[in-house]
């Protein structure tokens, strides 16, 4: 073995990208001491996304304090590398930062706009959105008046979009916004094609988890189809039926629309950022993997992602994941070469995410010997 790469999702709740990528680095020293070792930790855009772009890009973690999803202030984040800033959603509007007070007719995404605001100012002409994570489900409009926009009611007053009082916008000004990104490249990362209203669509499909009950439910998809209304009569954006639309509580649909942002696969983003194909050239096999590969990894996954890269330049691919589910001979025509589940115990996985770390490396170790005795014999 002349080259092995790691390009790895972290499994979620237990190991890292990065503690997954020292493993298999450990391992390979024992059976191929002459290897060279690439690694890129990688995310598909959700929790996480800064610390791996920052873990294969040099770059930097800038610090600020920013909106949180009730407006209270809160100490935030976003990385910079060169002339590019990727920005979490979830480090300023996450789930996490609400606990148990989840409501998101009330919540907003005014910090993720704070963090757009202070990359640009700072020198960025590439924004880098990751959506994923959220607790809100306002289109964006918080992050847009953070950026300039003005939102304004029926009689005048200017006031900041929430979930709840979408239907209230009477008139938009986004030319502060279109100012502060002349000249500049959004991409907002985005792994679902769910419109943005509708039994498909935002409200619908993803804000039971961010807490709303049945008839929120209905309230938070009339006030985003109110906000489609808004949307197409003020800044002439038809952009409720785009796949992504619905992404992080519509925030697919504001992106397009206040920021003419452009929806691209997580790890897409991430591949073609990390310049993947020249870093694995060469190899001579790819080790990849997430939590789980199921039937849901075919669509803009890790794993699927990078095995459609990797058949292209002719190098195998090997998925280490936690679960294996069924219907995954699509993985195998999208260039996975073989499957190996870490799950050596029937135990439940509250105990088994315990072991995870130990349970990877005797997966790898495994891997690791029957390539050597293969490569030995040969």
């Amino acid at each position: 073995m002349k080259k092995i790469a790691i390009v790895s999702d972290s499994f979620k709740g237990s190991i890292t990208s990065q503690e997954i990528c020292d493993i298999v680095a450990e391992e390979a020293a024992r059976f191929f001491p002459a290897c060279e070792i690439v690694g890129l930790p990688v995310a598909d855009g959700g929790e996480g996304t800064v610390d791996s772009f920052l873990q294969c890009i040099p770059g930097e973690k800038v610090a600020l304090e920013v909106a949180g999803p009730y407006f209270a202030r809160i100490p935030s984040f976003y990385g910079r590398f060169g002339e590019t800033a990727i920005i979490e959603m979830a480090a300023a509007a996450g789930l996490p930062l609400v606990g148990d007070a989840m409501n998101p007719v009330r919540t907003t995404t005014y910090g993720v706009g704070e963090l757009m605001r202070h990359a640009l100012e700072h020198g960025a002409k590439r924004i880098i959105l990751a959506l994923g994570g959220s607790a809100t489900n306002d289109g964006g409009c918080g992050a847009a008046a953070a950026m300039g926009t003005r939102f304004f009611d029926a009689a005048g007053e200017a006031f900041v979009p929430v979930g709840g009082t979408l239907s209230k916008i009477a008139r938009i000004d986004n030319s502060e916004t279109k100012r502060l990104l002349k000249g500049v490249e959004v991409i907002a990362m985005c792994d679902i094609d769910n419109p943005m209203h509708g039994q498909r669509g935002a409200a619908y499909v993803f804000s039971p988890q961010k807490g709303a009950d049945a008839e929120m439910v209905r309230l938070l998809d009339s006030e985003l189809v109110a906000l489609d209304q808004a949307l197409s009569r003020e800044l002439n954006a038809s952009v409720a039926e785009l796949p992504g639309a619905g992404a992080a509580g519509a925030m697919g649909a504001g992106a397009v629309a206040f920021f003419g942002a452009r929806l691209n696969p997580g790890i897409e983003t991430v591949l073609d950022t990390v310049r993947f194909e020249e870093r694995i050239a060469g190899a001579d096999f790819v080790i990849t993997g997430e939590g789980k590969i199921d039937s849901q990894s075919l669509r803009g996954k890790v794993v699927i992602g990078v095995s459609r890269r990797a058949k292209m330049l002719g190098i195998p691919v090997f998925a280490v994941v936690g679960d294996v589910g069924d219907d995954i001979d699509e993985a195998y025509r999208e260039g996975v070469n073989a499957i190996f589940s870490t799950n050596h115990l029937a135990i439940p996985f509250s105990e088994a995410k315990k072991r995870s770390a130990l349970d990877y490396r005797l997966t790898i170790e495994n891997l690791f010997r029957a390539l050597a005795a293969m490569e030995k014999k040969a």
